[in-house]
């Protein structure tokens, strides 16, 4: 059965836009309060679209493999597979996003929300390219 990308594009698209409002040459204008909404903005952003790739990678695998053949196997491993398969280029960048996800409740630090808002900046590519994939092989 093919998967229904639509809330992946919405979420992407949804990144983008943000990504796009934060703009390097667009923030200097703003005062620090108007940064901090905005940059909370793409981390949430970041947040959402990242834990719907995770979870397209492991409804992908169900469909095509057995159903329920991602349950249990660690993101580490979800991950390589997904690299195996071409849905995704590298599983350790894709680590690399699930630990600053994992960093999200702590974005009031401010240099940990610098860090995670330089991932999502990395990570829209990588999730464009996933939907590209999952597009493709969704039959």
């Amino acid at each position: 059965m093919a998967l229904d990308l639509s809330s992946l594009r919405k979420a992407l698209a949804s990144l983008e836009s943000s990504l796009n409002v934060a703009c390097y040459k667009k923030m200097a204008a703003l005062d620090k309060e108007q940064r901090e909404t905005i940059r909370a903005g793409v981390i949430q952003n970041f947040e959402f679209t990242y834990e719907l790739c995770w979870k397209f990678i492991k409804r992908w695998l169900d469909n095509n493999y057995v159903n329920g053949y991602s349950d249990g196997i660690t993101r580490k491993e979800l991950f390589r597979i997904a690299a195996e398969n071409r849905l995704i280029r590298s599983a350790k960048r894709w680590m690399e996003y699930h630990e600053a996800r994992n960093e999200t409740s702590h974005t009031y630090n401010e240099a940990i929300a610098r860090e995670v808002f330089a991932v999502a900046v990395k990570f829209l590519p990588e999730a464009k390219g996933l939907l590209k994939a999952l597009e493709e092989k969704n039959d």
